[in-house]
């Protein structure tokens, strides 16, 4: 049988191995994966651009709470706390992530305004110069085209010059002789085609001016027939000018019979001198004349 002091030795034994057991369970084991895991996150957050400058608070905490977990893990604190500071550590980094995020979205969106604005900008400024430069081309165009006008009006009233016309207060005056109708008639004769034409193509191109039609004759005949012949006379005129395009509107006809002679009724050469049309063409609009001895 065992002696007592054996089985008490045992016993000792017993509660030392228990106690080497119990005090191994407790200790700070080499590696706590969380701290590990917390650490890796937070180098990774810090590495992000823009970290310092959206989220410098939220790593400052988390390397604290790596700091405090370091320590914790040096002084054999528990596994318990180690796990805590670490996860104290991976939420401040998965908070600045966030933050970091937000600041690159909020700096990507200012950046796509500020692009969307820079090509508005450019836009109107090419709508602008492309306006401008029309603008400039309508301008030379309408200042060729009414260069163009003056040139023509020019050429077509040198040519109503040409046709002995002289002007007056009234306008341009054009005398149509007797050779242009037969005698008593009221009729135009090919031969006065001409004159007509170019009359009415100046009247066409200076849209602004009017023209009045006397028709005259001699004091020959009763001054009835006169009266009549010298109607229709400037009536058979006016008709030919609006054959050719002139505006009714435009055109005045009047007979004055015998009552205007321009020379003396006593000479077949006076009498043909007083058989005649006279056709005014009036000054261009604003244009502003002196006195005149035009009958």
């Amino acid at each position: 049988m065992k002696s007592r002091i054996q089985k008490h030795l045992e016993k000792i034994l017993i509660v030392v191995a228990f106690a080497a057991v119990l005090v191994g369970c407790s200790s700070t084991p080499e590696q706590v994966d969380e701290l590990e895991q917390a650490r890796t996150l937070v180098q990774q957050v810090e590495t992000l651009p823009e970290a310092g400058r959206h989220a410098a608070d939220d790593i400052v905490a988390a390397h604290e709470a790596l700091r405090r977990a370091d320590r914790l893990a040096e002084g054999k604190g528990s596994v318990g706390e180690i796990q805590h500071e670490a996860y104290l550590a991976r939420r401040h980094a998965e908070i600045a992530r966030l933050h970091i995020e937000r600041g690159q979205s909020a700096a990507a969106m200012r950046e796509a305004e500020t692009e969307r604005q820079r090509v508005l900008l450019q836009s109107r400024e090419q709508q602008a110069a492309a306006e401008a430069q029309r603008a400039q081309m309508a301008r030379q165009q309408a200042e060729q085209e009414a260069q163009q006008a003056r040139l023509e009006a020019e050429r077509l009233q040198t040519e109503l010059r040409d046709l002995q016309a002289r002007e007056s207060d009234r306008g341009l005056v054009l005398t149509l002789g007797d050779v242009l109708f037969d005698t008593g008639r009221a009729t135009l004769r090919p031969g006065a085609m001409g004159g007509i034409q170019r009359l009415a193509e100046f009247l066409v191109k200076t849209p602004g001016r009017t023209v009045t039609i006397e028709g005259h004759t001699d004091s020959v005949g009763s001054e009835t027939l006169n009266q009549t012949l010298s109607e229709n006379r400037a009536s058979a005129v006016g008709n030919e000018l609006m054959s050719r395009g002139v505006n009714a509107a435009r055109i005045t006809t009047v007979g004055l019979g015998e009552t205007r002679p321009v020379a003396s009724n006593d000479t077949p050469a006076g009498r043909q001198q007083n058989r005649r049309v006279e056709v005014i063409v009036s000054n261009p609009p604003g244009t502003v004349t002196g006195s005149s001895s035009t009958p």
